[in-house]
């Protein structure tokens, strides 16, 4: 019957370690929510730019900008897609952990070492991934620098014209409110 009670209390303290992994494992989650939102956000704006050359061909006064525009696109998807296998294969390492800590409970062998490499493993993966995700938003802030003053001219002045009607009789700080309603484009 001693046996019994030490393997309960073995799975309990099992249970109570692998808390914490799995807390990680649903930031983990998060993670990856955010970049897959953050790769759709780029593969559209890549289609956009790409439609739109179609439309207009070589001549197009842009067409240089617009290029340029879709190999930075190209390098922020590219790292995006390092960020999420990073981010799984740190989550895949975290799964590996949990097994690897109940295995220990039942078996009589040390895996504590194991459960610490895998661990260390897990953690450096993360840090890549967030690294990883870090210059893509530099990338993405980056091209509002390099692409938004390019054209910005012209935009202000569509939206100018597109606004003075409609906002004709308002205020400004109306005005402003509705242009922070509005989603950022990165």
């Amino acid at each position: 019957m001693p046996s019994v009670e030490s393997h309960v209390f073995d799975i309990t303290r099992v249970i109570s370690l692998a808390i914490a992994p799995v807390f990680l494992l649903s930031a983990i989650g998060t993670i990856i929510n955010a970049l897959t939102g953050r790769l759709a956000r780029a593969v559209d704006r890549r289609r956009a730019i790409e439609e739109r050359l179609e439309e207009r061909g070589a001549e197009y006064v842009h067409h240089d900008a617009m290029l340029a525009e879709l190999q930075l696109l190209a390098r922020r998807i590219t790292l995006v897609l390092w960020a999420i296998g990073a981010a799984v294969f740190s989550a895949l390492l975290i799964c590996i952990l949990i097994a690897t800590a109940f295995l220990g409970a039942f078996t009589s062998l040390d895996l504590s070492r194991t459960v610490a490499i895998v661990f260390l493993a897990a953690v450096v993966a993360l840090t890549l991934c967030l690294v990883l995700f870090m210059r893509e938003v530099f990338l993405a802030v980056s091209a509002i620098d390099e692409f938004g003053i390019h054209l910005s001219g012209r935009r202000v002045a569509r939206m100018k014209a597109t606004a003075a009607p409609k906002y004709a009789n308002a205020n400004t700080a109306s005005i402003a409110a509705t242009r922070a309603e509005s989603p950022p484009s990165v």
